[in-house]
């Protein structure tokens, strides 16, 4: 597994320093939101560490169109990190990816790029880009690998959960999953997903179980429709409180891999598109063994998509944004 190494380096040492010494003055508050910040800081640090090169075959204006791209299996340019960026650099894009992600968590994505990314060579394998100019209030960094499209732009795309649309994904034991997903590290999301099925009624079971799922197909996956009604399952307003509240069980496992502030900020921009907007869809023609348990599922809303499919093996696409004002 792949994890921060236990002995600080030596630049880890001096800017937790800094941090230290800046906590001092001006106490705690501070200190939160140092850490907080953690991975738009690495990407400033980085974007400093660059030479002249480097910068001119990673660094991008804000327009180009690669920087909301979303793919399942991709490379944002064609550069590893491994033949582009020197040691100690590859060890900040280490640092700012794993601080995207919650410590509850994080191991469990470690694992899951680590063995997506293997045959490619790993982590040196996965390429980067930086948008606009970070230290600034425009600026994003994309890394993207097999299983594997994440942002961080300090909320430089307004409005945009993420940073933009984003892509994780597992095949924990090959192309083709068992019924069961064995070892996959976001086969709990569907599990939780499937309680709000066994929980609906007949008529409700016949409004959101559905033949065929969303193509995949780029950002065309995750388009926003805004629309409040007419998307594809049973709405949230036809469920009880009880079911809406396994429903928001599924929410909260769907982002419990990543770091607070994002987690908090799709919550807060889910709850503003409406609640009881939300559609929850599942798809019978897609059923891996064919047992019943809905290995494919969405839940969509005017301003979010959160696509689960888990056949053959787990890919999963979010994109969530605040409303558009009326």
């Amino acid at each position: 597994m792949n994890t921060l190494h236990p002995s600080l380096s030596r630049r880890e040492m001096i800017t937790r320093g800094a941090q230290a010494v800046a906590a001092g003055f001006l106490g705690s508050a501070y200190a939160a939101e140092t850490k907080a910040a953690a991975s738009e800081t690495l990407v400033q640090q980085l974007y400093g560490s660059m030479d002249e090169a480097q910068r001119k075959t990673l660094c991008f204006g804000w327009s180009d169109p690669r920087r909301l791209r979303v793919d399942n299996n991709w490379h944002i340019t064609p550069q590893k990190i491994r033949d582009v960026l020197k040691a100690d650099q590859q060890e900040l894009v280490r640092e700012i990816f794993d601080k995207l992600h919650s410590d509850e968590y994080k191991s469990e994505v470690w694992r899951q790029f680590d063995q997506d990314n293997k045959g490619d060579g790993g982590f040196g394998s996965a390429s980067i880009a930086l948008f606009g100019e970070p230290g600034t209030s425009q600026f994003e960094f994309v890394l993207t690998g097999r299983h594997c499209t994440r942002r961080c732009d300090g909320d430089s795309e307004k409005g945009a959960a993420f940073g933009g649309p984003i892509f994780y994904g597992h095949a924990a034991q090959g192309f083709n999953e068992k019924p069961d997903h064995p070892g996959n590290a976001y086969w709990y999301q569907a599990k939780r997903a499937n309680e709000v099925f066994q929980a609906l009624d007949g008529k409700q079971r016949e409004a959101a179980l559905l033949a065929e799922s969303r193509d995949e197909d780029g950002n065309d996956t995750v388009k926003l429709t805004g629309k409040t009604s007419g998307l594809e399952g049973l709405r949230l307003s036809d469920m009880s409180s009880d079911q809406k509240g396994l429903v928001k069980k599924v929410i909260a496992d769907l982002l419990k891999p990543f770091r607070q502030s994002e987690a908090e900020e799709s919550m807060k921009y889910i709850e503003a598109g409406g609640f009881d907007n939300l559609h929850m869809a599942f798809y019978k023609n897609q059923d891996v063994g064919k047992d019943g348990v809905w290995d494919v599922w969405q839940i969509e809303g005017p301003n979010m998509i959160w696509f689960f499919r888990g056949d053959p093996h787990v890919h999963c696409w979010a994109h969530i944004r605040a409303p558009k004002a009326a």
